[in-house]
């Protein structure tokens, strides 16, 4: 045995905890960095010249004064584009989603095979690449109805949703077909032998001992499309700013303690919405 392998037998535990406390140093000190200097009295994140709460004060400003010295200006209705287009989407994933999942869970049907491989797709593709094909597909898609009946039609709003739930309606799946999977089935039989119908044993027995899957999975699509910013990038149209958006609008010219003042909010709202999942499901399960 070489003096390596007694000093790695000797100190293995203290070599993990320092390899652990490195990788997540690496991982999260940039992000500790950020709040910090979200705070940070300077224009210059160089420099730490003192304490102040005026960078969050000014993105929610709206006076005349602000508006026209402040680079936050139009945070308003970039986080407005956000939380429609969030709600919006992740509802529509959600439902559609649970439907797919108690499709693929419950029935054997041609093609079931095909579909669940499909829905891996949004998955392990690039970002880009789901983003570059929804804008050609939109694009054919306008052409066409553009030739056909003489309107046209433009990205916007609606195109972002409909991006959205596109690469939503996965991880809405997989997370419904988590909890379908610990079902116990006696209970809807149970359920049909006590005399109710499909409709009324899905609501009264089903849908609430999924419902923790199904809230955790709108929370996860809710938070997917707040934070993103390469398929709205490529979906988007005019007057469909969103909060990722903007910020990287606002990173053009320079990256102020009001940057980081709105990647730090970004960042607790989505901790939030992680944490209310992880409370419901554990309070439910218990």
């Amino acid at each position: 045995m070489t003096k390596l392998d007694l000093f790695v037998r000797s100190h293995g535990n203290k070599l993990l905890w320092i390899q652990a406390v490195l990788a997540f140093s690496f991982l999260y000190l940039p992000i500790l960095i950020l709040i910090i200097y979200s705070f940070n009295t300077s224009r210059f994140n160089a420099v730490w010249r003192g304490f102040t709460l005026d960078w969050y004060r000014s993105l929610f400003v709206t006076s005349a004064a602000t508006i026209a010295t402040s680079s936050s200006a139009g945070i308003l209705p970039a986080l407005n584009n956000s939380l429609l287009i969030a709600a919006v989407s992740s509802i529509l994933a959600t439902i559609f989603g649970t439907a797919i999942a108690l499709a693929l869970e419950r029935f054997n049907f041609p093609g079931r095979k095909a579909i669940e491989a499909l829905l891996f797709l949004p998955i392990i593709m690039p970002e880009i690449t789901i983003g570059i094909s929804l804008l050609v597909f939109f694009t054919l898609l306008f052409r066409i109805i553009e030739n056909l009946s003489g309107i046209r039609l433009n990205l916007g709003l609606t195109t972002v949703i409909i991006g959205h739930v596109a690469f939503s309606i996965s991880f809405v799946t997989i997370t419904v077909r988590a909890r379908l999977a610990e079902f116990d089935r006696t209970l809807e039989q149970a359920a049909f032998d006590l005399g109710a119908n499909e409709w009324k044993t899905f609501w009264r027995i089903t849908f609430p001992l999924i419902w923790p899957g199904i809230f955790s999975a709108a929370l996860l699509a809710f938070t997917l499309s707040l934070d993103d910013f390469v398929i709205t990038f490529f979906t988007t149209g005019v007057g469909a700013m969103t909060l990722p958006l903007f910020v990287y609008g606002q990173i053009k010219f320079a990256v102020t303690p009001a940057i980081n003042a709105i990647s730090t909010l970004m960042l607790l709202a989505s901790l939030l919405l992680v944490v209310s999942s992880l409370t419901v499901r554990k309070t439910v399960d218990s």
